[in-house]
């Protein structure tokens, strides 16, 4: 039972759709005849065009051939009148021809009437170019309503203009309709001269009584609209307080969860409360601004809904549109600049973590350069970044906003000299600290002395070296100085050789030298921090008037101790020698050679 159902059902279906695809068909068929009809029609009316041209020309011709011929050529001239005669018959048939041609396609043609505002002005019954007559006859319509809501509407703007063959109807420079030779062909008995200004007192007739009309509901209406502006004024204005004042209250109900204030590491920019209140000033800046901003739009939507005072609008929105369109534009403009100076930050930014990499490598001995040695890496690397970050800016330097003005031009060159005249200690600084770099005179950690400063290195820059000395002073150098200066460095060759410490005691001729050797040695020897795996020496200096010079040498690789190992050493040095019964000083004498002891030591 269903499947007969199904099969009915997609008869009648398929007999509906048949019968609308006939009907369409139909339509289209008419719609293609009547405009094949129309295409023959104009083919027509452009070869009658043509013929009236030819004809004109040739009866033209013919009527100065006729004042040429003298009086006794009557013949002549009956003749050449005869084919004048025979020429106004051929148009007269022609135009005749067209006439009937027009009614009897006026029959199947349907006409399409202007009617702005349900008022019927006339009526359009052929193409012009490739627009249609309904498009026509839609396009004057517009046209007509934007007149009627022009409220400076000035009627001795209208007026006719040929152009090409056409009369337009015009209201300062907008075309409002053309009459064409075809349109002529739809009205008997009238130039096309007569019909365009036909149109044109339709036209303004029509503008005139809308505008009557309408004046006083015009003012109505507008009085309507600024209570209307000003009502949604007022409601902006209350939803942006409800929205602002609850925001502020958001804050203040969650501070202890968004607002505990500021950090960067251990630094605090902003503690909690201050937090808190800024946050809260910020929202009512914002209120503030909307309320500015939203008053201010409201004047020219008031400002435009009168006639008098829609200058004051345009200004008004101008004064925010254009630089706002301005700073848009040239926004616009400057993304591809703005991507370029990205993509160099970006390859100039890899490229230095690259360089950091392999510096990182040479410092840690990971990576061996022969004849590189680990300390350079980090000046090195510090050096060759500026120097990247320095052809980076002057690749970017091009493409920054505003890199090409006169004012731009100038500050460079004045930081430029700024720099130049401003800092040519901090150059000679600079350079020398360079020059320090590769010398290799010291390095961090080292006990150096220079000039009058002894302590260990705690700090190399670019324009300083800072020195701790055993006070516990920090004393800042300039690199100049050391460059032009001399160096003393403790810890170099500490580790390999060994720093040999030393000092010097003076004893008279009556102690005999091996026993003072052996006892220096000896307190050598008993001192901490003294490198007794390399045998202390001593050396006599001198020999003087009164006493002997003993130099003891010991070695250390301490060098940082050195004034706890030297106090060690004297105090080791007394007791070895108070032990021994031999006094520590230099002896003076007024001798008198007459039988008395000598300074001589005894034999041991």
């Amino acid at each position: 039972m269903k499947k007969p159902l199904l099969l009915l059902s997609f008869v009648i279906a398929l007999g509906a759709y048949s019968q609308d695809s006939l009907r369409s068909d139909s339509i289209q068929r008419a719609v293609n005849s009547l405009n094949q009809q129309l295409n023959t029609y104009e083919r027509l009316l452009d070869e009658n065009i043509q013929r009236r041209r030819q004809d004109s020309l040739a009866r033209v011709d013919l009527m100065k051939r006729i004042q040429l011929l003298q009086e006794s050529d009557k013949l002549s001239q009956a003749t050449l009148r005869e084919q004048i005669k025979e020429i106004e018959q051929r148009d007269s048939a022609r135009n005749a021809e067209q006439r009937e041609r027009i009614l009897r396609l006026r029959e199947s043609t349907k006409g399409y009437t202007v009617k702005p505002l349900g008022d019927s002005l006339f009526t359009i019954f052929t193409k012009l170019g490739p627009v249609m007559a309904e498009e026509r006859a839609s396009n004057v319509s517009e046209k007509l309503k934007l007149l009627v809501r022009d409220d400076f509407f000035y009627p001795d703007s209208l007026y006719r203009e040929e152009h090409g063959g056409t009369i337009d109807v015009m209201y300062q420079n907008l075309i409002i309709t053309s009459v064409s030779d075809w349109d002529v062909l739809w009205v008997e008995g009238i130039s096309k001269d007569s019909l365009a200004s036909t149109y044109q007192r339709s036209i303004l007739e029509f503008v005139n009584k809308s505008r009557n009309r309408s004046t006083i509901q015009n003012i109505a209406a507008r009085i309507g609209l600024v209570f209307l502006v000003i009502g949604g004024v007022v409601l902006v204005l209350y939803f942006i307080r409800r929205i602002t004042n609850g925001i502020q209250g958001w804050m203040v109900l969650n501070k202890s969860k968004y607002f505990n204030g500021l950090r960067l590491r251990s630094y605090e920019f902003l503690p909690p409360p201050l937090h808190l209140d800024i946050s809260i000033r910020i929202v009512s800046f914002l209120k503030w601004v909307l309320y500015a901003l939203v008053l201010y739009l409201s004047l020219p939507m008031v400002f435009g809904l009168f006639p008098f005072t829609r200058s004051w609008a345009n200004t008004l929105l101008d004064w925010i549109l254009d630089p706002a369109k301005n700073i848009w534009f040239g926004f616009w403009d400057y993304l591809p600049n703005f991507f370029t100076i990205i993509v160099i930050y970006v390859v100039t930014r890899y490229l230095v973590k690259f360089i950091r990499f392999i510096a990182t490598e040479v410092e840690e001995s990971v990576l061996t350069i022969p004849g590189f040695y680990p300390d350079w890496a980090m000046p090195t690397y510090r050096l060759v970044k500026l120097l990247v970050y320095a052809f980076m800016l002057v690749m970017m330097w091009p493409y920054l906003p505003g890199s090409g003005t006169d004012v731009f031009k100038g500050v460079s060159i004045f930081i430029g000299l700024l720099i130049s005249f401003g800092s040519t200690s901090a150059i000679a600084n600079a350079v020398a600290g360079l020059v320090i770099t590769y010398m290799r005179p010291f390095k961090v950690g080292d006990r150096v002395k220079i000039g009058e400063v002894t302590g260990e290195i705690i700090e190399k820059t670019l324009l300083v070296t800072r020195v701790r000395t055993t006070k516990n002073e920090d004393i800042t150098v300039p690199n100049s100085s050391i460059l032009t200066g001399y160096t003393i460095n403790y810890t170099s060759s500490s580790k390999e050789l060994g720093l040999i410490l030393n000092t010097s005691v003076t004893i008279g001729y009556d102690v005999p030298w091996r026993k003072v050797h052996e006892l220096l040695i000896e307190a050598a020897v008993a001192t901490e921090g003294v490198n007794i795996s390399k045998e202390p020496f001593v050396l006599q200096t001198s020999l003087d008037d009164w006493y002997v010079s003993y130099q003891l040498n010991a070695y250390t690789d301490a060098p940082e101790l050195m004034p706890k190992t030297y106090s060690m050493l004297h105090a080791n040095i007394q007791d070895r020698f108070n032990e021994a019964g031999i006094e520590i000083m230099s002896p003076h004498y007024r001798a008198v050679r007459d039988g008395n002891t000598t300074t001589i030591p005894a034999k041991e």
